[in-house]
């Protein structure tokens, strides 16, 4: 069988829009720095952890106005074929529990910092009841009601949203939640809600 290449997600190399106003050396020096700082953060595609088909294809959206962050609430997973292994489980719980259509987020991250491909970019979710229309779910694999994410896991987030920006997945200017703002939950756990700012942080 022909092994599957690993998508990358390239970290954004233009300036922040705020430095338009600064002066072209201004500019150029933070162009610099972030080409210098660019990084990779590794996705694991649906195939390569052995998505089931979706039930149909789901709706669409051009560019999300804003991310919804959750946890899974379950155990955490120290491998990446334990966390594969996590996520198929997760799908089948969404689609045959829940009668989903498919998983409900559009990524999920692992504590080594591993990102896997849910139902992706632009597609509608079904993460967060009533606000998946101009949403992106983003979930940390494990559960945060005690335990903080790893510093790995939040990096790579972070280097994903700014992709999901610089690509026009995302509005530049777009809102950050905990699922727990627009629903009756403690999703995403207390410690990982505490540090979502740290996500839009420059």
């Amino acid at each position: 069988m022909k092994q599957q290449e690993t998508k990358k997600v390239y970290f954004p190399e233009t300036t922040p829009p705020e430095s338009h106003s600064r002066s072209g050396d201004a500019q150029q020096a933070e162009s610099i720095y972030y080409r210098e700082m660019a990084t990779t953060v590794e996705i694991v595609s649906r195939q390569q952890w052995g998505a089931a088909a979706p039930k149909q294809v789901p709706e669409k959206f051009s560019c999300a106005q804003r991310v919804i962050i959750h946890h899974t609430d379950t155990p955490s997973c120290s491998s990446r074929s334990e966390c594969v292994s996590r996520v198929a489980s997760i799908q089948r719980g969404h689609m045959t529990e829940k009668k989903w259509d498919d998983i409900g987020y559009n990524f999920l991250v692992a504590a080594d910092g591993t990102v896997v491909e849910g139902r992706g970019w632009g597609a509608v979710g079904a993460h967060a009841k009533g606000n998946n229309h101009d949403s992106l779910g983003i979930a940390f694999l494990g559960n945060f009601k005690s335990e903080a994410p790893s510093c790995e896991a939040l990096a790579s987030v972070k280097q994903l949203l700014q992709s999901g920006v610089s690509q026009g997945f995302i509005k530049p200017q777009f809102g950050l939640c905990g699922h727990r703002d627009v629903g009756d939950t403690e999703c995403p756990g207390a410690k990982l809600y505490g540090v979502l700012q740290q996500l839009k942080s420059t």
